[in-house]
């Protein structure tokens, strides 16, 4: 019997709009994906005591076509074995409810998958919100029973408070616990999945940002003025002058920098992103050119710890700077978080570039703003990057004029 006919690419392209009814796509073997209005669920047929039988084998994208193709082969061998593969699965699901297999010991396990993969920090506030807003409801409960409807309850609880961001968060992680527990073979689908749409969107918020050229300059002036660590100093003199994210610039390795080339390159794994875009690789690398004066400040800097890998080492060695250094340096010069924050150099940047005529998407490829197209995003890591080296640079040197004919900061 033929097996193997389908590839990811059909799997991934089929669909219910596609085809315009329920239709079923034969992988061989008894197998086939069923494509309905709800999503698309792998099957197979089997004959078992005389009797055709059908035996799901998962929904996908959570079980994939490798996955659901092992799930495959270990019916047929139970079946060579004389064991109906519905019963094996029946037992196996009432030992794992006796076992206690609930949302919290599934979700402990994800935790420690993620140990090493995850930044420590990601994974002590992911620990933190389930233990305030999911295990409260959910934990207790067997992870194979918990439906749609008990996870949208316990988001609800959250967004009543005013929690919209949170409420979003929990459903995502919740969301990676049930892709766990799927491809482990302990839960036959993803809840979160049904609930597409159905939590409130978060409201905007705009970070605290500069934006008038007066103001800037007292800033420049009082960062070139502080007297904090070194590595935070030149955080501080580099975030105005190349606006990326914080994370992005707190994490720099000198491996990343071509002072020679004037370049910087951020990689993608470090660039905005979902863990799962980064893992494929569709997160692109993006290109920095840096000005004389940023380059000054990092040759500078070299002196000081270009003998080891991180940029911005901290009083910690071997340890970046922390994810509020510069919040904290910002505040004790006397901007506190309602009128500057660390990410609020990119909009600063955003605002007067776009006022002084550079060319919106000059300004855009430089922000590395999102990219709804993944291959133009690939094409963009270099779009365009004369014009952007020549922005830098005419950036960086308004900034020092700003800066030399600013009013120093009052004490």
């Amino acid at each position: 019997m033929a097996t193997d006919k389908l590839t990811d690419r059909q799997v991934k392209s089929a669909s219910f709009e596609k085809y315009g009814k329920r239709k079923k796509l034969s992988d061989g073997a008894g197998m086939y994906l069923d494509i309905q209005p709800s999503g698309k669920y792998w099957r197979m047929k089997y004959r078992f005591g005389g009797k055709e039988k059908t035996l799901a084998l998962g929904v996908y994208p959570d079980v994939s076509l490798k996955l659901a193709r092992q799930r495959r082969a270990d019916a047929r061998a139970q079946i060579a074995k004389g064991a109906d593969p519905n019963e094996t699965k029946k037992r196996e699901k009432a030992n794992r409810q006796e076992k206690n297999d609930t949302f919290k010991v599934v979700a402990e396990e994800w935790l420690k998958l993620k140990k090493g993969e995850l930044a420590d920090s990601t994974i002590k506030v992911a620990r933190k919100r389930l233990e305030t807003w999911a295990y409260p409801k959910l934990g207790h409960l067997p992870i194979v029973d918990i439906k749609p409807a008990k996870v949208l309850e316990t988001l609800r609880e959250i967004e009543d408070q005013g929690k919209h961001e949170t409420a979003h968060r929990i459903r995502q992680r919740i969301g990676e616990i049930y892709r766990y527990a799927v491809a482990e073979g302990r839960a036959e689908t993803d809840p979160t999945s049904a609930l597409k749409g159905l939590l409130k969107t978060v409201p905007t918020r705009h970070r605290a940002a500069i934006t008038s050229k007066e103001e800037l300059g007292t800033l420049l002036k009082a960062i070139d003025a502080y007297g904090g660590h070194a590595s935070t100093r030149a955080a501080l003199k580099l975030a105005p002058m190349l606006f990326l994210r914080p994370g992005e610039l707190r994490n720099a390795e000198w491996t990343e920098i071509d002072l020679e080339s004037s370049t910087w390159v951020v990689p993608g794994r470090r660039m905005k992103g979902t863990q799962q875009a980064k893992r494929a690789g569709r997160v692109p690398d993006h290109i920095v050119p840096l000005s004389e004066q940023a380059l000054a400040i990092l040759k500078e800097l070299q002196t000081l710890t270009g003998h080891q890998h991180l940029v911005f080492e901290s009083v910690r060695a071997g340890r970046p700077l922390s994810e509020n250094t510069i919040n904290v340096a910002l505040k004790a010069m006397g901007f506190d978080g309602t009128t500057m924050v660390g990410h609020g150099f990119r909009a600063t940047a955003s605002t007067l570039l776009h006022e002084q005529g550079w060319q919106p998407q000059v300004i855009e490829l430089q922000l590395a703003h999102k990219q709804r197209d993944q291959v133009a995003a690939a094409y963009n890591r270099s779009a365009r990057l004369k014009e952007r080296r020549q922005m830098m640079q005419a950036w960086a040197d308004y900034l020092y004029k700003l800066k030399k004919t600013s009013t120093p900061p009052s004490s």
